[in-house]
């Protein structure tokens, strides 16, 4: 029995592409320094890379110092971005598919690959605080996803045959595998995982499990 649901965030809860995208060029262009842009269908095949990656991945044209600067500077540009947005950008069904699994028994937890401080944005920006039980992510611990996983697991108590990880990539199942958990492939995100434990093409789908 599934009695705990850990969550990826980005092309999982929510697509905030469209929104990080407008802030990372504004950085970007501000700085001057490197000619890249940020697309929004670009950031969907970065999201779910340690920031790290990311900023490889995207700032080719510059050295590691200024990739670093610029990454800073995109992430605390999209952060105030996103917290003064007052934009729909929740997958459909997520809110209420939420609280109807908490109100049915099950813990929810969140993983991500993301810097410090996002997580704590989505949950306050869509008052799901009292919703998670615990989260982790990358930028507080500089591991990988599986690893932070794990230490959710551990931390909390879980046993692993009652926990699933829930996300959008074949970096998220790699991870999930990795950490001794099921996965579920969230099919309407933004990557695509051909072999997986069990897909949902839409997020209400939780329900079912």
């Amino acid at each position: 029995m599934i009695r705990n649901i850990i969550l990826d965030v980005d092309g999982t809860l929510w697509d905030t592409t469209e929104i990080v995208s407008e802030a990372w060029n504004v950085a970007i262009e501000t700085d001057g320094r490197s000619g890249a842009h940020a697309t929004p269908q670009r950031l969907k095949q970065l999201f779910g890379k340690p920031m790290n990656v990311i900023g490889e991945l995207l700032f080719t044209d510059v050295s590691q110092n200024v990739r670093e600067k610029l990454l800073d500077d995109c992430v605390i540009r999209e952060q105030k971005v996103l917290e003064e947005r007052d934009a729909k950008i929740l997958f459909p069904g997520v809110e209420e598919t939420l609280k109807a699994l908490v109100d049915g028994g099950k813990e929810l937890y969140v993983v991500s690959n993301c810097q410090s401080g996002y997580i704590e944005l989505f949950l306050r920006k869509n008052d799901f605080e009292s919703l998670v039980t615990d989260f982790e992510c990358y930028g507080n611990t500089g591991m990988s996803k599986a690893k932070n996983i794990r230490m959710v697991i551990e931390r909390n108590g879980l046993l692993p045959q009652e926990t699933v990880y829930v996300g959008d990539t074949q970096g998220d199942c790699d991870a999930a595998a990795e950490a001794g958990v099921p996965f579920i492939y969230a099919s309407y995100g933004f990557g695509d995982v051909p072999r997986a434990d069990r897909r949902i093409a839409r997020f209400a789908e939780l329900l079912d499990l």
